[in-house]
């Protein structure tokens, strides 16, 4: 085994292009920018990392500007000869230097996974404790467009059987513009295929109880993250007067949350994202609780690179209470690809690549054309 002391830390933001655009409930983007964090070890074994958030700030308060602030100044000097597998330790170090900025964080544990992993030869989900599955389904997730533009994207995902369950975003128009639209396409599209909307935090808890009943009558089979984050209270409700399942998300980023979230029973899905809760081993952590409680966990996405989606398949393949599907479509969203060899969509499922460390490999000529001056 080579020499795990880490010499150097790099990062590069990158501007990956979109195929189409894609809005959330409070913005949009027509480009992902990603914070691609690299460590090297004395041995020469290079581990990748990723940070990356859904359209900037609004949603968990850092970008990849800040991220990448944060890592160069604050974390960085603190990996330097510090061994690759000694993430625990790291993490105690990084967390007395720099609360919160989670997404800083995930990107540099999953770098030090896929060094670690590579100094031995194997994949990440082997440090992960092995394998639950090798795939995972994906819903395709489509944003705040007209009903007919929704439904003529997901009708042709479904005639092609690249996929059979959707996501459409809520939250940027008037409540009742809002449901009429989503009815419309439920009423459409729910006898063939699982139709889901994220609220993306948007209501409050009266306007939640008066419409969210209207989407279950649609078709509509699941309900993501309806009021703000710290509401849970209001997420409890919400839930226990709902016929069909609520997923939390923003109201889920530490174990901690998780605990709370199964006292409350306020959810009856949680949304695992690596970026949002620091990276493997805590989002790990929140799927222990949730396994605990009988919860089961989906893969969420903030529309990551492939290097953020293969970590997190990593993650979701090597955890059995990821048994409700996932949203890793990010890299089908971008319109250039940044592996030498593309990760594996089939048959409505993301494939786990096979090698060591995370299994894939940047194409640095693609690398190098979208990252940022």
């Amino acid at each position: 085994m080579s020499d795990l002391h880490i010499e150097r830390v790099q990062t590069a933001i990158l501007d990956v292009p979109l195929r189409r655009p894609h809005r959330f409930a409070r913005t949009g983007m027509d480009a992902q920018p990603l914070l691609l964090v690299t460590l090297t070890t004395r041995g020469g074994v290079r581990g990748v990392g990723e940070g990356v958030v859904p359209g900037g700030p609004w949603w968990g308060g850092e970008s990849v500007e800040t991220m990448q602030v944060v890592i160069e100044r604050y974390i960085a000097p603190l990996l330097i000869g510090r061994r690759v597998d000694d993430i625990a330790g790291i993490q105690q170090a990084v967390d007395d230097v720099v609360a919160a900025n989670l997404y800083a964080k995930a990107a540099v544990e999953v770098a030090l996974h896929d060094a670690w992993a590579r100094s031995l030869g194997v994949p990440v989900h082997t440090l992960l404790g092995g394998l639950a599955r090798t795939s995972i389904p994906v819903t395709w997730a489509l944003g705040t467009e007209s009903a007919a533009e929704v439904i003529d994207e997901a009708q042709g995902k479904l005639d092609a059987g690249l996929h059979s369950s959707f996501k459409l975003k809520m939250g940027a128009q008037d409540p009742a513009d809002d449901v009429a639209r989503i009815v419309e396409v439920a009423e459409k599209l729910s006898c063939n295929a699982s139709i889901r909307v994220d609220i993306n935090a948007r209501w409050d808890l009266i306007t939640s109880l008066r419409w969210l009943p209207r989407l279950a009558e649609a078709g509509v089979d699941l309900i993501e993250q309806p009021v703000p984050g710290a509401e849970v209270e209001w997420l409890a409700e919400i839930n226990a007067a709902l016929p069909i399942p609520v997923m939390a998300d923003e109201s889920l980023r530490t174990p901690s949350d998780a605990l709370r979230l199964v006292k409350l029973r306020a959810a009856d899905v949680f949304s695992l994202k690596t970026t949002k809760s620091g990276g493997l081993r805590y989002t790990r952590q929140i799927a222990d609780v949730a396994a605990a409680a009988g919860i089961p966990c989906h893969g969420g996405t903030a529309i990551e690179g492939p290097i953020g989606t293969v970590a997190s398949l990593h993650l979701a393949c090597s955890t059995p209470a990821v048994s409700y599907g996932s949203e890793l479509f990010g890299p089908l969203l971008m319109r250039e690809e940044l592996l030498t060899g593309p990760l594996r969509y089939a048959d409505g499922s993301l494939h786990l690549p096979e090698g060591p460390g995370l299994g894939v490999e940047l194409d640095p000529a693609a690398v190098a054309r979208f990252t940022r001056a």
